[in-house]
C-alpha cells in the first residue's frame, strides 16, 4: 500500500510507543518493521552501514536508527522528537508515533498521544514500572486512548523469567486498571532479538498470548467519530468569485449530507447544506475526517473559528469551563496570567481563574496547588475573553482539546482537555447599555484612553503621572490616576508580592482602568507591572488606539540611589522578598509608545512629552 493511501484507509490504526528513556521504543518499531518484511532492500543496506558507523557490536543492526532521525538522537541514543512511521500489512494499515521517554520531552509524548487509539507502553524488565511509566500511562488515559499494550521489554536480560514478567504486570495493573482503559494486553518481548514481535518466541514457552503484530492487526478499534454529533470547525472562507461562498475545513465528527439543516453554533443562525465540494467533485454526503467545503442555502455570517452543527445537537457555548491541563513549560503556570488558547479553529485569550487541584501521577491523589510546574497535571477553571464552542473531551477529542500559548514568546506551554462548562458561564449575560463610551467621552470633549506608566520602583512613574494629570486638569480634561501603592490600600489590599499576586494585582487594576475608559475618562496608571504578558493583557482589554505604554526608563542603580521609600535598602537587608530588579525580574518593554529617560531631562519636560503624544493621537 502506498503511503498516500494509508491515511485514507478504512482500517487504519494509529498507535504510539512510549515509556521511560532507554526502554527500547525505537528499537521495537525498527525490529517490527524488519521482521515483518516491511523494509526495502536499500533501507536495509543503509541500516547496516549506519549501524556499523554507530558502533553496533558483533555485526548486529541497530534497529533504532530506522526511527531516530535527528542527529542529536543518534548521538545520545535517545528519542527527542516524535517520529511517525506509516506501514501496512495484509490486514491493516498503521501509523505509529515513536515518542520521547525523557521527562523534559513529555510535551512531545502528549502530542503523539493526542491522535492515537492505542499505546504500546514499554517497561524495561530489569527496572520495572517507573515514575515515567505511570506518567505516560496517565497521560494516555487523559488523552482518550482506549487500548494499551504493556510491552515488558528486554525480557532476555532477566533470563526470560516468568516471575519477573508476572511481577511487573501486577505492579502495572494495580496502577492502570482504574484509569478506564478498554483493554490492557501484557506481552513479554525482546525488541533487540525479536522475541514475541511478529511470531511467538520459543524462549517464552510459558506465555500463551499473542505476539505484538498479531495483536495490533486484530485489536478491535471501533471508531465512534461518525456516530457522534456533527461538528465542522470552519478553517477559512472560500470566496474565489462573487458567486461562490464556501466554508472550508475538516469534519471533526459525525456526518452531513446535502439538504441537512445546520446551525452556526455561536450565533444560532440556521441554514441548510446546499453543496459539499471537494477537489475531486461534489459529494452527496461527507463524514468525520473528510476535508470539504460546505455551501449553505443562506447568506449567514460565518467566519474562521465558527463551528457548524446540527440544530438538535449543538455544542456547549461558554466563556468559562473546567479542564485538565498538562503543563509543558519550564516557566510555571501563573493563575490570572493571560495566555492564548487555541481550540480547533478558535483562538481566544484565556487565564486560569483557579487551580482546583494537582494530580499525583503515581497515586492519582488530588493535591493542593497554587501553580503547575513542568510536566505536572492539574484540574483548573478557565475564563476566556469570548465564548467558545466545545464539547467535553470524553465526548469528542477533536472539539474538547486545546493548547495554551505564551502570548509574548509564542511557544506552546500547556495542553488541556475540557471537562464541562461552568454553570455561572450560562447564568451571566452582557446587559446592553444605551450609552457607549464614545458618548461619554464626547460629552467631555476628549477621547478616552489608558496611559500605562511602567518602570522600576523609584523610576519616577508617579511623579510624571501626577504632573500629566495636573496639566490635563488645568485644560479641563476628565481624568483618573490609579497609583500602584494607593490601589494596594483598598482594592488589592489582600495581595502580596508573589508572582501570582503581582499578576492578579495588574489584572484587577486593568479591569478598573477598562471600566474608566468606558466612562470616557483619560486613565493614568502608574504601576511597576514587571511582566510583559500582563501589560499586553491590559492592552487587549481596550481598543487598539486606547492603550499607550510609557516606559519610565531609569537604571536600577539610579533608582536604588534615590530610594525614596527606602525599599531597596530593606530588600538588600532581606526584609523584602521578591523585590523587582533585585530578586524578581523586570521585563523591559520592547516597543512602548513612549520611552522616557529620567537621567537626561527633568520630570516637567517628560510630562510635556506625554501631553504632546496625547494631543498628536487625538485624545485631547
Amino acid at each position: 500500500m502506498r503511503e498516500a493511501d494509508l491515511t485514507t484507509a478504512k482500517d487504519l490504526l494509529r498507535f504510539i510507543t512510549c515509556g521511560s528513556v532507554d526502554d527500547g521504543k525505537s528499537t521495537l518499531i525498527g525490529r517490527l518493521l524488519h521482521d515483518g518484511g516491511l523494509i526495502h532492500d536499500d533501507q536495509l543496506a543503509a541500516l547496516a552501514a549506519d549501524s556499523a558507523r554507530a558502533g553496533a557490536k558483533d555485526g548486529l543492526k541497530d534497529f533504532a536508527l530506522l526511527v531516530d532521525g535527528l542527529e542529536a538522537e543518534r548521538e545520545q541514543g535517545i528519542t527527542i522528537d516524535v517520529a511517525h512511521r506509516l506501514f501496512a500489512t495484509g490486514r491493516r494499515a498503521f501509523i505509529v508515533a515513536d515518542t520521547p521517554g525523557h521527562e523534559q520531552y513529555t510535551r512531545n509524548m502528549a502530542t503523539g498521544a493526542s491522535n492515537a487509539e492505542l499505546a504500546v507502553i514499554l517497561v524495561d524488565a530489569r527496572k520495572g514500572v517507573l515514575v515515567q511509566t505511570r506518567r505516560h500511562t496517565f497521560i494516555c488515559a487523559l488523552l482518550g486512548i482506549r487500548h494499551v499494550v504493556l510491552a515488558v521489554n528486554k525480557i532476555d536480560l532477566v533470563g526470560y523469567g516468568q516471575d519477573v514478567f508476572d511481577s511487573i504486570v501486577g505492579d502495572y495493573l494495580a496502577f492502570a486498571s482504574a484509569l478506564g482503559f478498554a483493554s490492557i494486553e501484557p506481552i513479554p518481548m525482546s525488541a533487540l532479538h525479536g522475541d514475541n514481535l511478529v511470531a511467538r518466541s520459543p524462549n517464552t514457552g510459558w506465555y500463551r498470548g499473542r505476539c505484538l503484530l498479531d495483536y495490533l492487526e486484530r485489536v478491535d478499534i471501533v471508531s465512534e467519530t461518525t456516530s457522534r454529533p456533527f461538528r465542522f470547525p470552519v478553517q477559512w472562507v472560500n470566496r474565489p468569485d462573487q458567486d461562490f461562498r464556501g466554508y472550508a475545513g475538516t469534519i471533526a465528527s459525525g456526518a452531513i449530507a446535502v439538504g441537512d439543516k445546520v446551525v452556526v453554533a455561536a450565533s444560532g443562525h440556521l441554514s441548510r447544506i446546499q453543496r459539499i465540494v471537494t477537489h475531486d467533485g461534489d459529494l452527496a454526503r461527507a463524514a468525520a475526517g473528510d476535508a470539504v467545503t460546505l455551501l449553505l442555502d443562506d447568506e449567514v455570517d460565518v467566519g474562521r473559528g465558527d463551528m457548524l452543527a446540527r440544530p438538535t445537537e449543538r455544542p456547549a457555548l461558554a466563556d468559562q469551563f473546567a479542564a485538565t491541563v498538562i503543563w509543558m513549560d519550564r516557566e510555571h503556570l501563573v493563575p490570572g496570567r493571560s495566555y492564548v488558547l487555541r481550540l480547533a479553529t478558535q483562538t481566544a485569550s484565556a487565564s486560569v481563574t483557579a487551580i482546583k487541584h494537582r494530580i499525583d501521577v503515581n497515586t492519582r491523589d488530588h493535591m493542593a496547588a497554587t501553580t503547575l510546574e513542568l510536566n505536572e497535571i492539574g484540574f483548573c477553571n478557565f475564563s476566556t475573553n469570548r465564548p467558545l464552542c466545545f464539547d467535553a473531551y470524553t465526548e469528542n477529542r477533536r472539539t474538547g482539546a486545546f493548547i495554551l500559548i505564551d502570548r509574548y514568546e509564542n511557544r506552546t506551554v500547556g495542553a488541556g482537555m475540557i471537562a464541562f462548562p461552568l454553570r455561572r458561564a450560562s447564568n451571566i449575560a452582557w446587559q446592553k447599555l444605551t450609552l457607549a463610551k464614545q458618548d461619554r467621552a464626547g460629552l467631555k470633549a476628549q477621547k478616552a484612553c489608558v496611559v500605562w506608566f511602567t518602570g522600576l520602583s523609584g523610576a519616577g512613574k508617579s511623579t510624571i503621572a501626577n504632573l500629566v494629570e495636573q496639566e490635563l486638569f488645568a485644560r479641563g480634561r476628565h481624568t483618573m490616576l490609579l497609583d500602584g501603592d494607593n490601589v494596594r490600600h483598598g482594592l488589592n489590599r489582600d495581595l502580596g508580592f508573589t508572582e501570582a499576586d503581582r499578576v492578579e494585582n495588574i489584572r484587577r487594576a486593568g479591569e478598573v482602568a477598562k471600566l474608566m475608559v468606558d466612562a470616557g475618562l483619560i486613565v493614568l496608571c502608574s504601576f511597576i507591572s514587571p511582566y510583559r504578558a500582563e501589560r499586553e493583557m491590559i492592552r487587549g482589554l481596550v481598543a487598539n488606539d486606547e492603550f499607550i505604554e510609557v516606559h519610565v526608563d531609569t537604571p536600577m542603580q539610579e533608582c536604588a540611589r534615590r530610594d525614596p521609600k527606602g525599599l531597596y535598602a530593606k530588600a538588600r537587608e532581606g526584609k523584602i522578598k521578591n523585590f523587582t530588579g533585585l530578586d524578581a525580574p523586570y521585563e523591559i518593554p520592547q516597543a512602548p509608545e513612549l520611552r522616557l529617560s529620567t537621567l537626561s531631562e527633568p520630570a516637567e519636560r517628560l510630562a510635556a512629552q506625554v501631553i504632546r503624544l496625547l494631543t498628536d493621537r487625538g485624545h485631547l
